[in-house]
């Protein structure tokens, strides 16, 4: 097998990965375009009032965080630095794998 892809399988390839992304974006907009009057909140706060109904004597306060963000924004700048991180890692090893099935 040769490195270079044969114009027709470039061509077959691109369908694939447009097609794919088209359907990345549909099931992204679908939640938002079908549930009328929601509010799509994080986990956070549902998973405490879930907990305080299960058990509401449970004291929440048996653990503290070492070091508290200063702002919402580092927070959120943490988070982003996380999945970006996690997101080169995944890409690096899909695209590894590739290479090394495309050279075998």
């Amino acid at each position: 097998m040769t490195m270079q892809q044969k114009p027709q399988d470039q061509k077959r390839s691109w369908i694939w990965t447009v097609l794919g992304v088209i359907a990345i974006l549909f099931l992204l907009a679908w939640p938002l375009m079908t549930v009328k009057d929601s509010d799509f909140g994080g986990s956070d706060g549902v998973g405490s009032e879930v907990i305080a109904q299960i058990a509401p004597d449970y004291d929440p306060n048996w653990i503290s965080n070492v070091w508290t963000p200063p702002g919402s924004e580092t927070e959120s700048m943490l988070f982003g630095i996380q999945a970006a991180a996690g997101g080169i890692l995944i890409g690096y090893f899909f695209g590894y794998y590739r290479g090394k099935r495309q050279q075998s």
